[in-house]
C-alpha cells in the first residue's frame, strides 16, 4: 500500500503532548481525525518525535497508509478542517517501507528563554528575568557536547533501553531580550532538554560551578538535575532525514 509522510507544525499549549492517548487531546488524535474526516475512512498514524505537553514544533512527521488517491489540495483542504494551532505543511509519497521515526537521522530543539515582561511571548517562551554568565553557559553547553550518557538528564519511565545521546550541536545564543539553547542530535531522551536547559541555568547565575555541572553529568542521577525549565519554551525546529530521501518533494 502506499505510504506518505505528513509535515506539519503545531503550537503545543492546548495539548497533552504528540501521541495519541486515552482521554486527552493530542495533536494524532486531531490529525487522525481530520484525515478520516477527508477520506471518509480511518486512518492510522505513526509520528516521528513524540513532544510532551505543552511543547511546541515548527517541524514534525506523521506516516501513514492509504490505498486511495491523494489529490493536489489535500493540503488545504486538511488545514480548513485543523484547529488553528496545527497546520499541515506537506504530504510526500514515500517507499513502503519508509518509518518517520526510525528513518530519521537527527532532531534539533531549541529551548527560549525572554528577560523583559512580554504578553505576546508568555505561552512560547519563559520569562527569566535574571543575569547569566554568558562564559559559563558556553562552557557547559561544550561539556554537553562531550558527554554520551544522559541519564541525569532523563526523567523516570523513559521506557529505553540506554540513555547514550550523541550531541551534534550544543550552544547558547543571545538575543535581544534573552537566550536560546540550540541543541541537535540522533536522540533525545524524555525530558531531557528541559533538563539540561534548568541545569545549565543554575550554573550560568553561578549556583552551581562548572565542576558541579560535570558532577551531575557523572553521578547519573536525575534527582540531581533541575528540570523547572516549563514546556511552553520548547520547540522542536526539525527532523532531519537522509539527503535525497524524498522522491516526492511537492505539496499535495
Amino acid at each position: 500500500m502506499p505510504r506518505y509522510f505528513l509535515e506539519l507544525t503545531y503550537k503545543g499549549t492546548r495539548y497533552s503532548g504528540f501521541q495519541v492517548q486515552d482521554n486527552a487531546n493530542t495533536v494524532q488524535s486531531e490529525i487522525e481525525k481530520a484525515l478520516a474526516v477527508l477520506f471518509r475512512e480511518p486512518v492510522d498514524c505513526t509520528g516521528s518525535s513524540r513532544t510532551d505537553a505543552g511543547v511546541h514544533s515548527l517541524q514534525n512527521y506523521f506516516h501513514f497508509d492509504y490505498a486511495g488517491e491523494i489529490p493536489a489540495g489535500t493540503v488545504y483542504r486538511l488545514n480548513a478542517i485543523l484547529p488553528a494551532d496545527i497546520a499541515v505543511k506537506s504530504i510526500r509519497a514515500v517507499l513502503p517501507d519508509a518509518h518517520c521515526r526510525f528513518d530519521a537521522i537527527a532532531r534539533r530543539y531549541q529551548y527560549v528563554l525572554y528577560g523583559q515582561k512580554d504578553p505576546f511571548l508568555e505561552d512560547r517562551a519563559w520569562f527569566y528575568p535574571y543575569p547569566l554568565d554568558q562564559g559559563v553557559l558556553e562552557e557547559v553547553a561544550g561539556i554537553v557536547l562531550e558527554t554520551v550518557d544522559f541519564t541525569s538528564f532523563a526523567k523516570r519511565n523513559s521506557q529505553v533501553n540506554n540513555h547514550r545521546c550523541h550531541i551534534k550541536e550544543s550552544r547558547w545564543q543571545k538575543t535581544g531580550t534573552g537566550w536560546i539553547y540550540i541543541v541537535e542530535a540522533n536522540r533525545f531522551l524524555r525530558g531531557m532538554v528541559r533538563g539540561l536547559v534548568g541545569t545549565m541555568l543554575q550554573a550560568g547565575r553561578g549556583n552551581i560551578s562548572v565542576e558541579g555541572f560535570r558532577e551531575i553529568i557523572a553521578a547519573g542521577d536525575n534527582q540531581q538535575a533541575d528540570f523547572a525549565a516549563p514546556a511552553r519554551g520548547l520547540f522542536l525546529v526539525e527532523v532531519i532525514y537522509p539527503v535525497d530521501y524524498f522522491k516526492d518533494q511537492g505539496n499535495r
